[in-house]
């Protein structure tokens, strides 16, 4: 959190402290310990004087968090407490807010510091949410979701009038989700009721600085404070002395120099990208656990308290290894931590530079990391990365344009706390920096929607929310007081595939899917919590087990936990295989497949799409080397089939993966151009969305954010199958009726931008126009077999998927290539 003493005295350009710095007890705490402040700590202090707003970027072990938090400690030592509250400290995560509620009271404890500071998240027991209502402490610590919902009471103004500083956290996990809409709308919310608050933000891994500070700071002119990376992070891929597998993600074939690493480690924590993968990765690391290790497990799905658990003995030394997704990701300091462990590729540089720095949580002591990848593109995919790290290069942010289910549901919630005019509502919203451009017509239609339901659904009580205040044009309150519970327990832009609650006798483990469940049987296994468990059945939305000792247990699925592959490292990973000269650092047996690539057909590179077609098993099949990650890899797998059946190819499916689309047709494609041209995103996508399920999801999930549809009813929640019924017969009422409603606009929108990456294709296919290189082969090619294998994968039945059927697969597909040298 501060530097050492000396560090200090070797320096020439150090500030001097403000006097109140100076006379405040942390600096006697720092000095007593041999530690003094940071430079941009100082910096820190006198902008919070000056009442500016600021955002510090700085890399991880700078002191980010502390740094936010003086210029509010200072003040409050000056003034003292008033029993109101003074700061507001806003994190993405419950983890991180109880993390540092930790941390800052360490010293407050140690000092006897004459303030109250306290945790306000989904998880905090509803006394304590009262208390903290009624005695507001001077620091609060709290999320988005658990802001907005504070901020829908009546006395809201009030309790938040004194603010003096608000602490946003890990600014870039939010700048391109809707929770940053979200967030924005209430920051300005906030602004209206204590308009001198002063907003600092933080965070670590940012290339775009002006955006951030853009997004944050009023009038778009906040100070940037920027901390230089003192030490490189020393980052390798793991020595593995067997073969690189071809396909799949499970790193089965590296558990045993994973658990080297962790045992010759003080602590680390194994990262992975997905739910599933952290249940294999534990039971993995368990079977080889002859030291008896204590190894936890930490991911979104378990229950708080298991969550808990697993942070406080990390915290307190008594754990050797954590595995975990992103749900530790960000900003918690263990400094025990001394190696983070990625299992998978990174899919992003910045992603990866933050869960590097969770090692040697300190500026002066590099982060030390080691990457798994599980498969051969993996493994390029893990070079490009850390060679991105090594130029210093992060990935771009990419903030979209604020969205209206958000915005409904943000005038939802201004109504739960009383009557608001609309016209002064629009100018709030309109200071929120997603919703800059936001015109006046998509307001007013906006509060049309929330009042009831827009014009084909008005007829329909249930969807009415709002009425227009008698006497008072254009002021609006809520219509029912049975309302208000309705919004806060549907608060929140994170919407989840539906899930059940796990319990195992009278305990609540965490949740799972509900797609995954309704695919088991009574007797079925499945790995959850760390433990193998038998599944029961179902009573009233809740998954009954009980324990197993079944090896061959299956994993949950968890939709919400795959992670796409960046723009930025996609192109970086295009770069390396397209250029010989960037090899000198892969394996041999890497080199050697893309050498044999090479002679056989060509490579694909930063400019080319390759695209390669060749005969199989009487059919015929394309692969195209997009690499532009699994999302626009699905979205473009549908429309190219659409174009295929147009030109009479007879096309019957694809797979993708992050770099590659496979389809595979009855007739072969000779003009891949008349595929992969900009104009099947202008052209074939318009038609396409609008039949397929996934315009469906993304209108369910606006529904949900905008509170049309609720997914929590007092004492219920719905199913995942009532919230389609229901989103399903309102979607072909409003496509029939009403093309242009708010919500239709709203998944047309997210179509493009978000979870079908529709404006990622289109960009992609103008930049390979003219650069389309087609190699018409004879059998499978080398970098081809990572595709069929994971085709094949993908069409075996649940009981052929074990380690025998998969291994022999991989064989034929191999020889069947030509592949025997490098294998």
């Amino acid at each position: 959190m501060v530097q050492k003493a000396h560090d200090k005295k070797d320096r020439a350009d150090v500030s001097p402290l403000p006097e109140a710095l100076e006379n405040h007890p942390l600096t006697g705490w720092i000095r007593d310990k041999g530690w003094s402040w940071f430079d941009h700590q100082v910096q820190a202090v006198k902008m919070g004087a000056l009442g500016k707003d600021m955002i510090l970027f700085a890399p991880t072990g700078a002191g980010k968090t502390l740094s936010g938090f003086l210029p509010a400690l200072v003040d409050l030592h000056a003034r003292g407490s008033t029993g109101k509250l003074h700061t507001l400290y806003i994190s993405p995560l419950k983890a991180l807010a109880v993390d540092v509620h930790r941390n800052i009271g360490k010293p407050a404890q140690e000092l006897k510091l004459p303030l109250t500071y306290e945790t306000r998240t989904g998880d905090t027991p509803a006394s304590r949410r009262q208390r903290q209502k009624d005695i507001p402490p001077d620091i609060l610590m709290t999320t988005p979701e658990s802001l907005a919902l504070l901020l829908s009471y009546e006395e809201a103004h009030e309790y938040f009038a004194d603010v003096k500083y608000i602490i946003i956290d890990e600014l870039h996990a939010f700048l391109h989700t809707k929770r940053a809409d979200l967030l924005s709308l209430n920051l300005e919310r906030l602004s209206d009721f204590a308009p001198k608050a002063q907003r600092i933000g933080l965070s670590a891994t940012l290339s775009d600085k002006k955006t951030a500070r853009d997004w944050l700071c009023r009038p778009r002119k906040g100070a940037i404070i920027e901390v230089p990376q003192a030490t490189r992070p020393e980052v390798r891929i793991l020595d593995i002395n067997d073969d690189m597998p071809w396909a799949g993600h499970s790193a089965r074939y590296a558990v045993a120099p994973i658990y080297e690493a962790v045992k010759q480690s003080k602590m680390a924590v194994v990262f992975v990208n997905t739910r599933s993968q952290a249940e294999f990765m534990f039971q993995n690391l368990w079977r080889e656990n002859e030291d008896e290790l204590k190894i936890g497990i930490h991911h979104g799905s378990l229950e708080k308290e298991l969550r808990r658990k697993v942070e406080a003995r990390m915290a307190s030394g008594e754990l050797d290894c954590v595995v975990a997704t992103g749900s530790l990701d960000l900003g918690l300091d263990w400094a025990e931590v001394d190696l983070v462990i990625q299992v998978g590729a990174p899919k992003g540089v910045s992603r990866l530079l933050q869960r590097i720095g969770r090692s040697n949580h300190r500026l002066d002591t590099p982060s030390r990391a080691v990457l798994v990848p599980t498969n051969r593109f993996e493994y390029i995919e893990c070079l490009a990365a850390i060679q991105e790290i090594e130029k210093g290069a992060l990935d771009g942010i990419d903030p979209k344009r604020g969205g209206l289910d958000v915005l409904a549901q943000h005038i939802f919630g201004v109504a739960c706390g009383g009557p608001f005019v609309a016209e002064n509502l629009y100018a709030s919203v309109k200071r929120a920096w997603p919703y800059r451009e936001l015109s006046e017509k998509d307001f007013y239609n906006t509060v049309e929607f929330v009042k009831n339901g827009g014009y084909a659904l008005q007829a329909y009580e249930r969807f009415s929310r709002l009425v227009e205040v008698r006497g008072e044009p254009g002021t609006y309150g809520l219509r029912s007081k049975k309302d208000v519970r309705r919004y806060r327990m549907n608060v929140g832009t994170i919407v989840e595939a539906p899930m059940l609650k796990v319990q195992l006798r009278k305990r609540v483990l965490g949740q799972i899917e509900e797609g995954f469940v309704q695919n088991l049987t009574p007797g079925d296994t499945f790995m959850f919590g760390g433990q193998i468990l038998e599944y029961s059945g179902v009573n009233n939305a809740t998954v009954l087990v009980k324990k197993s000792k079944d090896s061959q247990a299956q994993i949950p699925n968890y939709a919400g936990g795959r992670m796409p592959l960046s723009t930025h490292l996609s192109y970086a990973v295009r770069k390396m295989i397209g250029h010989q000269k960037n090899w000198e650092k892969l394996p041999t047996q890497i080199q050697s497949w893309l050498k044999l690539h090479k002679t056989r057909s060509a490579l694909p590179n930063e400019k080319n799409l390759l695209v390669e077609t060749f005969p199989r098993q009487k059919k015929h099949y394309m692969v195209a080397y997009t690499f532009a990650g699994r999302n626009a890899n699905q979205t473009l797998g549908f429309l190219a089939l659409r174009r295929m059946k147009r030109l009479g190819l007879r096309p019957l499916g694809f797979v993708m993966t992050d770099y590659a689309l496979t389809i595979w047709s009855f007739k072969p494609v000779t003009d891949p151009a008349q595929i992969f041209e900009p104009g099947i995103i202008f052209e074939d996508f318009e038609e396409w969305i609008f039949d397929t399920p996934l315009m469906k999801r993304l209108f369910r999930d606006g529904a949900v954010i905008s509170g049309l549809i609720e997914r929590r009813h007092p004492g219920q929640m719905k199913s995942g199958r009532q919230i389609l019924m229901s989103t399903d017969l309102i979607y072909d009422v409003l496509m029939k009726y009403e093309p242009q409603h708010v919500l239709l606009r709203t998944a047309h929108y997210d179509a493009n931008h978000g979870l079908i990456d529709a404006s990622r294709i289109r960009n992609f296919l103008i930049s390979v126009q003219g650069h389309i290189e087609h190699k018409t082969l004879d059998k499978v090619s080398p970098l081809a077999v990572p595709a069929i294998l994971q085709m094949n994968r993908e069409t075996l039945s649940r009981k052929d998927k074990d380690e025998l059927v998969l291994e022999d697969m991989e064989a034929d597909i191999m020889s069947e290539a030509g592949i025997h040298d490098i294998a």
